[in-house]
C-alpha cells in the first residue's frame, strides 16, 4: 500500500502511519482497540483487507427481517450485523419482500446452510393468527433462536421487545400536555402483538389522562406504510382529531400528507407523533416528533442472547423489554384549547 493511502487511513483512524503499517503487516505491539480502529478505517474508505487480516468465521447466523422499505428494519439489521461480525460470526440477511420468499422458505434455506442460530424480527411470531409450531420445531432440534418484536407464550425461546404500551403512553402524555383532547391512534392490523399492546397503552393513557373510557372511534387500523398512515389519519381527521399518534414513522409521514391535503398545517392545526425514530426523521418537513425505539440496545441484546445460546447456555423463555423515549421535534405544538 502506498504512502498516500497509509496517510489517509492513519488520518481516518486517528493513529500514526507507523501504527497503520504494523496493523496491516500483522505485527505485535498494537492494542486490540487501535487495531480495530485501523480495520474500521480500512473498511470505511473502501480498501480491501489483506488476506492475513480476514477472520475465519465462527459460524453463520441467519437474520430474517421484513422488507427493507421501512428504514427501521435496515437500521436494525445493520446494528445486528455489526455486532455479529465483531464476535466473529457471518450474518446471512433474509428480507421478506412482498411476493418474495416467505419466512418458512428462508428458514429451510438457512438450515440447509448449517446456520448456528437465527434471529427473527417482526416475523410470524408477532402474528396472533399464525401457527407457532414452526418455531417449536426449531427449538426441539436445539437450534438457538431469538425473536424480536412480538411475544408469544407458546414459543420456548427468548424475546426482545420495546415497551409498546409505554410508547403509546408517552405519545398521549405529550399531546395532552400540549392541550390536545381529541387524540387519535393510527396503526396496523389488529392481529399483531405490537399493535395490541399499543392499543392497551393508548386506552389506559386516555382513561387516566383525559377520563375517556370509550376510545374505539379514536383507533384506526390500516397498513404500516405511508399510504396506510394517510388513510388512517384521514379517517381520524374526519372524527375531529387534533393530535395523532402513529405506530410507525412511515404512517406518520402519511398522516402529515393527509392533513396537508385538507389545507391543514402540521403542527399548527394537527400534531403528529410517529414511532421508531427511523433514520432521516430529523430531516423531514416538519422534523418528526416520534417515540424512539431503542434499536441499538435491542439489537445488541438479540445478538448477545443468541450467542449465549450458541455457547451452551440453555434457552430461557423470557421477554427482555426495552424502554422507548419521546423525541420532540417540529410536528407537534399546542392544541386548540391552548391556542384560544
Amino acid at each position: 500500500m502506498n504512502n498516500t493511502r497509509l496517510a489517509d487511513i492513519a488520518a481516518q483512524a486517528g493513529v500514526s502511519e507507523a501504527t497503520v503499517s504494523r496493523v496491516l503487516n500483522g505485527k505485535a505491539g498494537v492494542s486490540p482497540a487501535t487495531r480495530q480502529a485501523v480495520l474500521t478505517a480500512l473498511d470505511l474508505m473502501g480498501y480491501e483487507r489483506p488476506q492475513r487480516l480476514r477472520q475465519r468465521s465462527n459460524g453463520l447466523i441467519g437474520l430474517v427481517i421484513p422488507e427493507l422499505g421501512n428504514p427501521i428494519f435496515p437500521a436494525f439489521a445493520q446494528a445486528m450485523e455489526k455486532s455479529l461480525i465483531q464476535h466473529g460470526f457471518t450474518p446471512i440477511l433474509c428480507t421478506q419482500e412482498p411476493g418474495g420468499a416467505p419466512e418458512d422458505e428462508f428458514t429451510e434455506m438457512l438450515l440447509d446452510r448449517g446456520v448456528s442460530g437465527i434471529v427473527f424480527v417482526s416475523g410470524l411470531h408477532a402474528d396472533t393468527t399464525a401457527r407457532m409450531d414452526r418455531y417449536n420445531r426449531l427449538t426441539d432440534r436445539g437450534l438457538p433462536i431469538v425473536l424480536v418484536d412480538g411475544y408469544n407464550e407458546a414459543i420456548p425461546a427468548p424475546f426482545i421487545s420495546p415497551d409498546d404500551r409505554l410508547a403509546a403512553r408517552l405519545a398521549v402524555q405529550h399531546l395532552v400536555d400540549l392541550g390536545h383532547e381529541r387524540i387519535g391512534l393510527a396503526l396496523g392490523q389488529r392481529r399483531f402483538v405490537p399493535v395490541i399492546r399499543k392499543i392497551e397503552g393508548f386506552r389506559q393513557a386516555m382513561a387516566q389522562l383525559l377520563g375517556l373510557a370509550d376510545v374505539d372511534d379514536l383507533i384506526q387500523h390500516s397498513l404500516f406504510s405511508v399510504e396506510g398512515g394517510q388513510a388512517a389519519a384521514s379517517a381520524l381527521l374526519d372524527r375531529g382529531c387534533t393530535g395523532i399518534f402513529c405506530a410507525s414513522d412511515l404512517m406518520a409521514l402519511g398522516a402529515i400528507r393527509a392533513a396537508r391535503e385538507r389545507g391543514l398545517s402540521v403542527p399548527g392545526d394537527v400534531s403528529v407523533v410517529g414511532f421508531d425514530d427511523s433514520p432521516l426523521m430529523a430531516f423531514t418537513d416538519p422534523p418528526l416528533t416520534t417515540v424512539r425505539k431503542p434499536i441499538v440496545a435491542m439489537a445488541a441484546a438479540a445478538v448477545e442472547t443468541l450467542l449465549e445460546e450458541i455457547g451452551g447456555t440453555p434457552a430461557k423463555h423470557v421477554e427482555l423489554v426495552y424502554q422507548p423515549e419521546l423525541v420532540v421535534r417540529g410536528s407537534t405544538s399546542s392544541g386548540p384549547l391552548v391556542n384560544r
